[in-house]
């Protein structure tokens, strides 16, 4: 869609250079892309993620090299980054704080891609590549959850490992492979500290397919209608470079005053305990962007089945693209739609808020128990990919789009567009 390079080397350093590794003809390139030029700031949380990607790993990579990976001085090695090692109590708590800032920047991306429409046609293959980025990014955070090595962190661990011990047949194999051996011990910790170390740079590299996949299909945008005329797109640079920059100073805001003021709030206090295998925690919770598939999980009394449904929660996103039978993209012009979408987000909150409680607490939530809360507010969440989204698709009347975005921004009415020079399917 971008068309062929307009970059033109001068000199015969950079014309030797650009035939070899035209590294500065594809930065070119980049901020010269064609975008929507109605992308408001919704559109500016791929630039976050970046962001916080390259500070996960560049904090991460530091506290590596003073980090001992052995049950025996994980705990206090972490304790002595916090205290002894220069800075060291900053690039602990950026690492911890950036984890949970990272997906806070992600669920707010996903929930713009569902709203908008940014998963139908043609770009299938970028929305699955952002699940299997995700994917990837819980499978990290759960690995460095255990690191630390705090009560929260051995038994959380124990948990996590024993649902592998569910699966039929290979399930206890399976299990004992995980582990390194019949139970959480220093083999466990030290794989999970390599697989650690080793994610995120395979995330990086995922996310250079998702912006490939981006540059190859286009961006979407707000309205949900493909670039058609030379007036519907801007440069990237300027005019979304600055955009992004703003959004990201924001970000970065919000980011320092939990870095400065509440490093610790978004934790859980037992994970300040050193593991100890013969002392259970009273309630064993998972961070808090896993308490919605936690509350699914605990949703139903079967360990196999509440596994499988934990695990069909995020398998349905990578189908969503042909469950969304709707030829409109953006909910803007589906008054229902929009509706059952904000239930849905609704619903998520609720599911959050089950798994953070205990399955047998007393506390009533409008008369309803959190064990039943969680069961609605999982039936919602399967019901609306499988049932609601479906149906609306073929028996919703959406309302009257425009022809291109240049009309929806400026307004062409009957007044001639100018020439046509993108022909995408809808």
């Amino acid at each position: 869609m971008a068309g062929p390079s307009t970059y033109e080397p001068k000199g015969n350093i950079a014309r030797w250079m650009d035939q070899r590794l035209p590294i500065v003809r594809m930065g070119s390139d980049f901020l010269s892309f064609p975008t929507p030029r109605n992308l408001n700031y919704w559109w500016t949380f791929g630039g976050i993620l970046m962001l916080c990607l390259l500070i996960q790993i560049i904090s991460g990579v530091i506290l590596g090299m003073h980090y001992v990976a052995h049950v025996d001085h994980a705990f206090d090695s972490v304790q002595r980054i916090r205290r002894d090692v220069p800075y060291g109590w900053l690039l602990q708590s950026t690492h911890a704080v950036g984890a949970s800032m990272f997906f806070l920047a992600v669920y707010m991306h996903i929930f713009r891609a569902l709203y908008y429409g940014s998963y139908k046609a043609p770009r299938e293959v970028l929305w699955i590549l952002g699940c299997v980025i995700y994917l990837v990014m819980m499978a990290t955070a759960f690995l460095g959850y255990t690191l630390p090595w705090g009560q929260m962190s051995f038994w959380g661990a124990t948990v996590i490992t024993g649902f592998f011990g569910a699966v039929p047949v290979v399930g206890e194999s399976l299990q004992q492979w995980l582990l390194g051996g019949y139970a959480v011990d220093n083999a466990t910790l030290n794989r999970f500290y390599s697989l650690h170390y080793l994610l995120p740079f395979v995330i990086a590299g995922l996310s250079v397919l998702h912006i490939w996949a981006l540059h190859v299909t286009g961006s979407s945008n707000p309205i949900g209608v493909s670039q058609k005329v030379k007036t519907d797109s801007l440069p990237f640079h300027p005019y979304f470079t600055v955009k992004d920059m703003f959004a990201v100073t924001v970000f970065l805001i919000i980011f320092a005053f939990f870095l400065f003021y509440l490093p610790d709030a978004l934790g859980h206090a037992d994970n300040y305990i050193k593991a100890d295998p013969l002392v259970t925690p009273a309630h064993i919770v998972p961070e808090w962007y896993f308490l919605p598939f936690y509350a699914i999980l605990r949703a139903v009394p079967d360990k196999l089945a509440g596994i499988l449904l934990m695990l069909g929660a995020i398998a349905v996103l990578f189908v969503l693209p042909w469950l969304d039978t709707s030829k409109v993209r953006s909910m803007r012009f589906r008054p229902i739609a929009r509706w059952f979408f904000f239930i849905f987000v609704v619903f998520c909150f609720i599911l959050g808020y089950c798994g953070a409680g205990t399955p047998d607490d007393p506390t009533i939530f409008f008369g309803i128990s959190f064990y039943r809360l969680s069961q609605i507010a999982t039936l919602y969440y399967f019901a609306y990919f499988l049932v609601i989204l479906p149906i609306l698709g073929l028996v919703e009347d959406p309302e009257e789009r425009p022809a291109s975005i240049t009309q929806a921004i400026l307004n062409y009415g009957d007044k001639p567009e100018p020439e046509k020079v993108f022909a995408p399917a809808e």
